[in-house]
């Protein structure tokens, strides 16, 4: 057994020692300068002088680098060659003379048919470089018939040709003609749109169409109207497809029977297959037939319903409540109208509370909704202990700059004791509040901000047990300077203006600390306090934070950060109780794992862990 697999080893050696060590020729340049240079480098790479006889190549190094020059217009170069070894060559040193460039003498650019008067074309014609009497470049010209084609599939001129596209070079002159002549023919038109497989109403899908029918085709509108197929979360799959078909129907009559009479003795021959024979009134017909103005596009969605029940388990620990588990379940769509309905059952040491939503969509349904929402939270914190039931009816707008705007009713009662002094509200207040997220990378984002601003009013004129105006605000940035350093900030406000404090409820009063807000002190642990020490809870907030990352290696980051912030009852700015320390972020399988030690500055000798999973939003 170990002698064959010796002698194997041996054998595979021995073949690999006889492979050829076959390199590249390695180029030297002389006598012109980058782009050119670089040019006739790169159509040199790779060429394998053991693979040519030298005079070989001789011949081919002296091609490749005179095509090299001619995309740059210089079509009558002169070329010295140099090899280190004329039998076995490993380099060569090129002494080029570029000589007199080809300049362009007839310039010929135009777009006919319904692309004359389409603002695309028109701009790419204007945005050519070259003029008559410039150097030939053959770039350009290249790309300006690849964007001209490239704009008549996007914009739906599918009859589009090439009427004229020439090149004419005369070395012998140093002169060219360019001649690029486009006919688009006529721009096709969107036309109804069908769908297969789907569960939800018609009417409701043609709604996410940012299009119409009888529109001018376009290929981003197409993929527009998949990705909001998508977005509604319907649906496992979506395909949106243009129906293309640019062969008209041939009219054309049935094979006739053959008599006795036209019978032949075919043995042994190959039948010849015949055209389909058209009609003389056929072909009196179709040359009555207008083309139509515009033709269209139907398009053609097929879909495959998402899965009606939808399960998600998290689990995760901060220092702020310690171990926690969320579990989710999803249900994008109940009925034909899509309807939608989701349960959220969060369980954590200081808090445990289960909400659901039910979302019903309306003419747009991405961005016109009502909602019907309802929650159970219990929450045992510091000096807060509270049993909470909320039910919500709101109303949601989604604007075109990614604004949502949402009106609600909100219905609460609490059962609490907060500092050792206990209290039953009921509360009906309305509100209106104004949101909106962007991120790149949402798992660990390098750009991106959030926004939420909200305003609500209880009074007992409607029976609430407390009249209050409450206003609360934040914002938070993410932005990258260079490829390793990160920079996250974040600003947090609240007001409540109320001469019935003792009824506000917890919920809606303010504290602050932890992880997500000032680090260095304990989740929640700033507020005003009562004269026995304990927590009563602000009427005014403020929070401030700013944080710098550096890229360490790969997905490890250091992280340094100043935090600020307090919730209080009359605004000084002295009250703010500020923090600072170091961290360490790694962008895990799971998302990002932070670990911050931070130093409040308002107590000697005190540093706090703390430990998060997740990104900063």
């Amino acid at each position: 057994m170990d002698n064959r697999v010796f002698t194997r080893l041996g054998t595979a050696a021995f073949c690999l020692g006889l492979v050829p060590n076959a390199l590249a020729l390695e180029a030297t340049i002389e006598g012109i300068e980058d782009p050119l240079a670089n040019n006739v480098r790169l159509y040199l790479d790779g060429l394998e002088a053991e693979q040519y006889s030298p005079a070989r190549l001789e011949s081919e190094v002296l091609r490749r680098s005179s095509e090299a020059l001619r995309v740059f217009g210089y079509y009558s170069p002169t070329i010295e060659p140099r090899f280190d070894d004329p039998e076995a060559p490993s380099s060569v040193t090129l002494s080029i003379s570029p000589g007199e460039p080809v300049r362009i003498e007839v310039l010929s650019l135009s777009v006919t048919g319904d692309a004359a008067d389409d603002a695309p074309f028109r701009e790419a014609i204007e945005d050519f470089p070259l003029s008559e009497g410039d150097r030939l470049r053959h770039a350009p010209f290249d790309s300006l018939r690849s964007r001209l084609a490239n704009l008549a599939l996007e914009r739906g001129y599918f009859d589009w040709r090439f009427a004229d596209r020439r090149m004419e070079v005369r070395p012998y002159a140093n002169s060219a003609r360019l001649y690029l002549a486009m006919d688009s023919g006529r721009r096709h038109r969107f036309g109804d749109v069908t769908f297969q497989g789907e569960h939800i109403e018609a009417s409701r899908l043609e709604a996410l169409a940012p299009f119409a029918s009888g529109e001018p085709y376009l290929a981003s509108e197409v993929a527009r109207f998949n990705q909001r197929l998508g977005q509604t979360e319907w649906f496992a799959s979506v395909n949106v497809r243009p129906r293309l078909n640019r062969e008209l129907a041939r009219l054309a009559l049935p094979d006739a029977a053959s008599g006795w009479w036209q019978s032949l003795d075919v043995e042994g021959l190959t039948p010849v297959e015949r055209e389909p024979r058209i009609a003389a009134e056929a072909l009196v017909a179709a040359a009555d037939l207008q083309r139509p103005v515009a033709p269209d596009v139907p398009i053609d969605v097929t879909v495959t319903p998402a899965d009606r029940h939808q399960f998600e388990v998290g689990v995760g620990y901060a220092t702020d409540v310690g171990p926690r588990l969320h579990l989710a379940w999803h249900q994008p769509w109940i009925n034909r109208y899509g309807h939608g309905l989701n349960h959220d059952l969060y369980l954590s040491g200081p808090e445990q509370r289960i909400t659901g939503v039910y979302t019903v969509p309306l003419a747009d349904p991405l961005r016109d909704s009502y909602r019907f929402q309802y929650g159970l939270r219990n929450k045992d914190n510091e000096d807060t202990r509270t049993l909470e039931s909320t039910v919500e009816a709101a109303r949601r707008w989604t604007f075109d700059n990614d604004w949502q705007q949402t009106l609600y009713l909100r219905g609460t009662y609490e059962d609490f004791t907060q500092a050792g002094v206990s209290n039953q509200v009921v509360l009906l207040y309305p509100g209106i509040s104004w949101s909106r997220t962007r991120t790149r990378n949402p798992t660990f984002p390098t750009w991106g901000d959030r926004q939420r601003f909200s305003v609500e009013y209880s009074s007992d004129w409607w029976g609430s047990a407390a009249e209050f105006l409450r206003l609360t605000g934040d914002s938070e940035w993410i932005r990258m300077l260079g490829d390793d350093n990160r920079f996250v900030g974040r600003v947090g406000i609240g007001s409540i203006t109320t001469s019935d404090f003792a009824d506000v409820p917890p919920s809606l009063r303010f504290f602050t600390g932890g992880d997500r807000s000032v680090r260095g002190y304990a989740f929640e642990s700033l507020a005003p306090e009562n004269d026995e020490g304990r927590l009563v809870g602000g009427e005014q907030l403020f929070t401030a934070s700013l944080e710098a990352q550096r890229r360490i290696t790969g997905k490890w980051w250091l992280a340094s950060f100043v935090d600020t912030g307090d919730a209080f009852s009359d605004w000084s700015p002295g009250d703010l109780n500020t923090g600072a320390g170091l961290g360490v972020r790694w962008i895990s399988p799971v998302g990002p794992i932070r670990l911050d030690i931070a130093h409040p500055f308002d107590v000697e000798d005190a540093f706090r862990i703390h430990f998060a999973i997740g990104p900063e939003f």
